[in-house]
């Protein structure tokens, strides 16, 4: 069974800068679902972004678990990725020798980040590209900017209303060349493709080896073979996990 933490994230403001809110979807590998969010106002939309990171990964802090972490902010992906490195060497002063932005929101997730120990990875979601939990996040972190405070779910992985695949080719930023016509980026196999339920985390699998390697001997588990991504759908919402 898969071990690992799945984090989405996701900042707004209305007006930039402006009433903020931030947003979190955490899933679980025990198959739990939470949902974080919060607001601050003044503020501006890539402090939001960062401070759903923060306080995301600051949620699960005391977990041991590998943490995948998904936001759409190219900002949050670029400098904790790259530019951070650079910003510390050279005394929090950018290249241009100005102060670094936002530097206190930095260096709490540097120390997040840090204390993982290798044990975090980002993926670089492309906003409003229909991945659901994606979506969840901007619903929630725009709410809180709004200043209704959403209703925030916390329970069970199968029911809380979206589904749980990570994000597919269609999702991503940098998949393969963006002068592709999209007819070339194949969101499903040509010949179907299965699909498995545990511990409430949908995954897909281009074979039948890669699924049973991931189902066999699990208990409580489900599977299918499907032949296309409407196909897909329907055996996720008969699962409720769609």
């Amino acid at each position: 069974m898969d071990k690992t933490i799945f984090i989405y994230c996701d900042g707004a403001c209305s007006g930039n800068p402006g009433p903020g809110g931030w947003a979190a979807v955490i899933i679980f590998p025990e198959g739990k679902i939470r949902e974080l969010g919060g607001c601050e106002r003044p503020t501006t939309n890539n402090r939001m972004e960062m401070a759903a990171a923060i306080a995301a990964l600051s949620a699960v802090q005391d977990r041991p678990e590998p943490v995948k972490l998904y936001t759409d902010s190219g900002l949050l992906i670029n400098g904790i990725k790259g530019w951070i490195h650079n910003w510390k060497r050279k005394g929090w002063l950018t290249a241009a020798g100005q102060p670094v932005v936002n530097r206190d929101l930095w260096e709490s997730l540097d120390a997040l980040a840090g204390a993982r120990k290798g044990r975090l990875s980002w993926g670089h979601v492309k906003g409003h590209a229909g991945h659901e939990i994606n979506e969840r996040c901007d619903t929630i972190a725009v709410a809180f900017s709004k200043g209704p405070r959403p209703a925030l779910y916390d329970g069970p992985a199968v029911g809380c209303g979206y589904s749980l695949l990570e994000p597919g080719p269609e999702h991503l930023h940098g998949f393969g060349s963006e002068k592709k016509s999209s007819s070339s980026r194949k969101k499903a196999p040509k010949h179907g493709f299965y699909i498995s339920l545990v511990g409430g985390r949908v995954e897909r699998h281009v074979t039948w080896d890669q699924c049973k390697a991931r189902v066999h001997g699990v208990a409580g588990v489900k599977f299918k073979k499907v032949a296309s991504s409407e196909e897909e759908q329907e055996v996720l919402k008969s699962w409720g996990a769609a």
